[in-house]
């Protein structure tokens, strides 16, 4: 009797006398282990679960807190955009004066025709003679080039984030920057073209920057038909850039108010610890009740 007792225990399968103990085993002590097994498992599992999600909402956290100040960066970079704008606008439009003058009075008999006069620094000077200078347009993009691939555009959202991207490399951008440096430099190529091949072998020294090289040989230069066409067209181009200047400048003021826009409601989220959430539309309506001078104002812009 005792060897058939051992023999069908030899015959228990692997797995029954790896967790039981032998011709003791019981069912329901067996399922009151793998139960009591599940559970801590589960509390094990959840608690790896919840430390991880923890984790990676803190460091959420702090990449939100890094965008917002990226934002503002951001937002002060297209505020000295739109004062750079202004400026090279100021600085178009009198040297287009300037040049403007210089050809209406192009045939006129006058040994001074190619002088000028400077009001504010009272003094007298030949514009021709700094024609070949030339100033292209590069507005700073330190800021937008330090972030551009940190994922601050993600947290803007793709719809926002094209509409700054334009102010950095949109096409009214890159048809500014083509006009002030290789349009300008063909036109100036060309003056100084003519000069080294005719010229210099029609008159006896070339010395531009000086004013009476434009007083003696203005009755020649008044016969250069080519270098008044140049300027004739070098004109129509600083026109046409003022005119991308003034479309350039408003789109980077409508941006600068998308952008106050985003990060005002980013710092009006509610934050609990590592979370945040949209404040509710009555609380909203609340705080544009309160007193103006209580409310954050935004960074000012010249219109």
């Amino acid at each position: 009797m005792a060897k058939k007792k051992d023999l069908d225990r030899d015959k228990l399968s692997w797995y029954l006398r790896l967790i039981t103990l032998g011709d003791r085993f019981s069912y329901q002590d067996f399922f009151d282990r793998f139960k009591k097994g599940f559970v801590e498992f589960l509390i094990v599992f959840f608690g790896v679960l919840v430390s991880f999600s923890v984790e990676q909402q803190g460091e959420n956290f702090g990449d939100r807190e890094s965008n917002i100040d990226n934002l503002k960066g951001l937002r002060d970079e297209l505020v000295d955009m739109h004062e750079y704008t202004l400026e090279y606008i100021a600085q178009n439009e009198w040297v287009t004066g300037m040049y403007q003058r210089q050809y209406d009075k192009w045939e006129q008999d006058s040994d001074s025709v190619f002088i000028d006069w400077e009001p504010d620094q009272e003094f007298y000077f030949a514009p021709m003679g700094y024609y070949t200078n030339r100033d292209a347009f590069n507005p700073p993009r330190v800021v937008y080039d330090a972030i551009k691939l940190d994922g601050t555009f993600r947290f803007l959202g793709s719809d926002i984030g094209r509409l700054i991207n334009d102010n950095y490399d949109g096409t009214d951008l890159k048809y500014l920057i083509m006009n002030t440096d290789k349009e300008e430099k063909g036109f100036i190529d060309d003056f100084s073209d003519r000069l080294g091949h005719q010229w210099v072998f029609d008159l006896k020294d070339i010395d531009v920057e000086s004013d009476q090289f434009w007083i003696e040989n203005r009755k020649y230069i008044q016969s250069d038909k080519f270098i008044k066409y140049n300027l004739f067209k070098r004109i129509q181009l600083w026109i046409q850039i003022r005119e991308q200047l003034g479309d350039y400048d408003v789109n980077i003021l409508e941006n600068i108010k998308v952008l106050n826009k985003v990060i005002s409601e980013k710092e009006t989220e509610i934050v609990v610890v590592w979370w945040w959430f949209s404040r509710p539309s009555w609380l909203q309506a609340s705080q544009k009740s309160e007193p103006e001078e209580l409310q954050d104002p935004e960074p000012s812009v010249d219109q």
